[in-house]
């Protein structure tokens, strides 16, 4: 490993350009379309298990394609678990769409993450399942840059912004 090409691994920032397309090619996400490349702070957990494993070891000018099981992306689908709740379990002035995502809370306070799957009247039906569970998705990424992590992103569990300094 060279200073001038680090490679991705614990402490890195890589970042990189995706189009993630389901099991047919249809184009799910691409962040070409967005006009941004994703910054990630490698090892935080916070893209797809499958996803951060193919990038482990890749350097700036790396292009890959990498199929990614439902187990290694978000999960297999629990099929029994969409419900039906009424809308006044929600606040008035939220307005609620399909494909909403929110959090509720669960037994002992912790935190359960719900989309929303349909809407009739005042029943509105929400279900704990990502709505990427279950497909196999490919991604084709291209690395554009990998740099050490600063203290502040280290500290706070991401990346600020492709060059260190932006975000929040």
């Amino acid at each position: 490993m060279s200073e001038d090409n680090p490679v991705v691994s614990e402490g890195k920032v890589v970042v990189f350009h995706y189009t993630v397309s389901d099991e047919d090619g249809e184009v799910i996400e691409s962040s070409k379309e967005i006009g941004q490349p994703m910054p990630y702070l490698y090892g935080t957990g916070h893209i797809v298990p499958g996803l951060e494993k193919a990038l482990d070891g890749r350097s700036a000018g790396d292009e890959f394609e990498v199929e990614v099981s439902p187990a290694d992306g978000y999960g297999e689908r629990d099929k029994g678990a969409p419900s039906t709740v009424s809308r006044d379990q929600f606040p008035d002035h939220v307005d609620l769409h399909e494909g909403m995502h929110f959090t509720a809370e669960g037994e002992g306070g912790h935190e359960i993450p719900l989309w929303i799957t349909g809407i009739d009247g005042d029943e509105i039906t929400v279900d704990p399942n990502h709505p990427l569970a279950g497909e196999t998705l490919n991604f084709d990424v291209e690395v554009l840059n990998v740099r050490d992590a600063n203290d502040e992103e280290i500290e706070h569990g991401h990346a600020h912004g492709p060059d260190g300094k932006s975000g929040h």
